[in-house]
């Protein structure tokens, strides 16, 4: 009977490393010589790949090598279980319902490889491999040398005397698998890069498939998922950190960083085939931006602002948008203690003059904090941490929030901006971006100020009138300034900073770093790309700040599909009456709704006419339709 027949390498495909020098790790833990010994391991293994070394004598030397016995078998057993291919893993599925398709044919052992691909369906016939030679202790003496496998062209040879009937399809990484290509004895071969590249093959290949993914989707083979994560590009700029790039990395995304943030120009022509876009605060997501970003699904802002999204842009084009609301909080909070302390001792200018030599021992215009008031103005994330800790070290907090917030501790609210500002010696603003707080505190203001007052603000640049604070900083209305935000910031490291407020007297100014610590940098990168991830993996928008929110269970034996509509009446109806007439069984729908858009996810039985999905695409007022799984 004529079939497909998938044939399918081990070392670098189905699973992530080459199991030789994964043994080598294990036998020669305790040689003196490991180092060395491991390095020549590899040169071998990679000379084999290559094709520029005889893979019987690469063979020969790294068993040699290797001093190993069956116990060190036991333990690469146990390891390479957890080092199989992440895209095989998530198409696990596809190997039990075609394991009788399924052949694995490796120049490396039996004893290692059945131990791991036997989880997958694949029975000890359907394996092909070469086999070791033990001593009577157990020690790996060599090799079966009349094993095919062990030989030159040993998987064209192999594979001519199976006889097999049917469409031939070689999967692998390595130069003996495109052997089998070259060899006329299979239809194609593909070119398996998810581990490692190996450019002599990726060039002779019928295929470069990136993961096992590629190779199901381009094949019309069922898959775990809907499209293969390889094809979905993701740009993050301005420097964002490295733990975030490796998530999306690891994800199996294709992933291209840019260290600055880029014009509304710039980024209107890279974004045209973006799924994912990173971005801080520099970086302005407008709506010529969005009339290019065709395919995007997701931003992630690695910050707690988005005030430099268009938000309601990205909710009517069905792209979802996640911030970082936690995860600099207290980076910014210590940054606001210290800066207190300094400006209230004059620490800085003292600083400066001791660099110059002048030695300034003095106590006037030092005081403590402790008895002091703290007036923080907007009660946010920050803001009541901000209160927490600044009542620990004995200030007397006030705060004013135009929303209604819960007082943590002593603190106290006032009625008004205008009250907190005549009460408190030190005044600390942490206000979002919203255009009506543009120049919230202004001439008007600092005129209500106490004389002698210390001003910060690490909210946003525009929320301050420049020109207002310095003139009173000139006049010791504000004995002491800390500005870490700026009407106008440079794009990036390489432009001058330039601002009235420089050279001013006990004035700190710091570049927008409030929450740019190592923590809270790897807390972002950590925080975002998980939200990001989980929305393109199972629709969750929880924590969306434009979705609405909805988290729930995936569902192994049924299809997700996500719709995303203009919130008008009727749409669930439509899409419901669609189902109906397909006579799908729905397990599961979720539907939440804000005032632009509507987010329903169904969860239907597998069996469906490709129809329904056509249908689904054309329902009125249809912003964005996706099949997960």
């Amino acid at each position: 009977m004529y079939k497909k027949y998938f044939i399918i390498d081990f070392d670098s495909t189905f699973i992530k490393v080459e199991a030789l020098e994964e043994l080598a790790e294990i036998s020669l833990k305790k040689d003196k010589g490991k180092e060395t010994k491991i390095a020549k391991v590899r040169e071998l293994t990679l000379g084999a790949m290559n094709g520029e070394v005889s893979f019987t004598k690469s063979l020969k030397e790294r068993i040699r090598l290797l001093n190993a016995n069956k116990s060190h078998l036991v333990a690469l057993s146990r390891k390479l279980n957890s080092k199989i291919s992440r895209s095989i893993i998530s198409n696990k599925k596809f190997f039990k319902d075609f394991s009788k398709n399924i052949i694995i044919i490796s120049g490396g052992f039996k004893e290692y490889i059945l131990p791991v691909v036997s989880k997958f369906h694949i029975s000890e016939k359907q394996v092909y491999a070469n086999t070791f030679t033990f001593d009577k202790k157990g020690n790996v003496t060599g090799f079966d040398s009349a094993n095919l496998l062990a030989k030159k062209n040993g998987k064209a040879k192999l594979i001519k005397k199976l006889n097999l009937n049917g469409e031939l399809i070689a999967i692998g990484d390595g130069h003996t698998d495109y052997e089998l290509k070259k060899s006329g004895l299979v239809h194609k071969f593909y070119a398996f890069t998810e581990n490692v590249e190996r450019e002599v093959v990726a060039q002779k290949a019928d295929y470069v498939t990136p993961s096992f993914d590629e190779f199901l989707y381009v094949s019309k083979l069922p898959m775990s998922i809907s499209y293969p994560k390889n094809r979905i590009k993701v740009l993050l700029l301005e420097n964002i950190h490295k733990d975030a790039v490796s998530l999306f990395i690891n994800e199996g995304y294709r992933t291209e960083t840019v260290s600055k943030s880029l014009s509304e120009r710039e980024l209107a022509e890279r974004i045209k085939d973006i799924s994912i876009l990173g971005i801080r605060s520099k970086t302005h997501i407008t709506q010529n931006v969005l009339k290019e970003a065709k395919k995007l699904l997701a931003i992630g802002a690695f910050c707690i602002g988005t005030n430099q999204i268009d938000l309601d842009g990205c909710s009517n084009r069905g792209v979802i948008v996640f911030n970082a609301p936690f995860s600099n909080t207290r980076s910014v909070v210590e940054l606001v203690i210290g800066e207190i302390i300094m400006l209230m001792r004059g620490i800085f200018d003292k600083s400066s003059k001791l660099h110059k030599g002048v030695w300034n021992k003095s106590s006037a215009n030092s005081f403590e904090v402790r008895g002091k008031k703290l007036g923080i103005v907007g009660y946010g994330k920050i803001g009541s941490q901000l209160s927490v800790l600044a009542e620990d070290m004995g200030m007397e907090v006030y705060y004013y929030d135009i929303l209604e917030k819960l007082a943590l501790g002593n603190a106290k609210k006032c009625s008004s901006l205008k009250e907190l500002i005549k009460k408190a010696d030190i005044i600390t603003v942490h206000i979002d971006g919203n255009e009506q707080n543009h120049n919230l505190i202004g001439e008007g203001e600092f005129k209500l100020m106490k004389e002698g007052v210390v001003f910060l603000n690490l909210s946003r640049g525009f929320v301050v009138d420049i020109k207002s604070l310095v003139n009173n900083i000139k006049s010791g209305k504000i004995r002491g300034a800390a500005i870490d935000v700026f009407p106008h910031e440079p794009e990036s490291n390489d432009e001058k900073f330039i601002s009235e407020l420089q050279s001013l007297p006990n004035v700190i100014l710091t570049p927008h770093i409030g929450g740019s610590t190592n923590e809270a940098q790897k807390d972002i990168a950590g925080f975002v790309p998980s939200k990001v991830i989980d929305f393109i993996n199972s629709g969750n928008s929880y924590y969306s700040v434009n979705f609405p929110n909805i988290q729930l269970p995936s569902f192994e034996k049924a299809h997700r599909l996500i719709h995303i509509h203009h919130n008008v009446p009727g749409v669930l109806a439509n899409i419901n009456s669609i189902f109906a007439k397909h006579n799908i069984n729905i397990i599961g729908q979720y539907l939440k709704t804000n005032e632009l858009i509507g987010y329903v996810i169904t969860d239907i039985s597998k069996k469906y006419n490709p129809e329904l999905i056509s249908e689904l695409k054309k329902v009125a007022h249809t912003i964005k339709f996706r099949i997960l799984y």
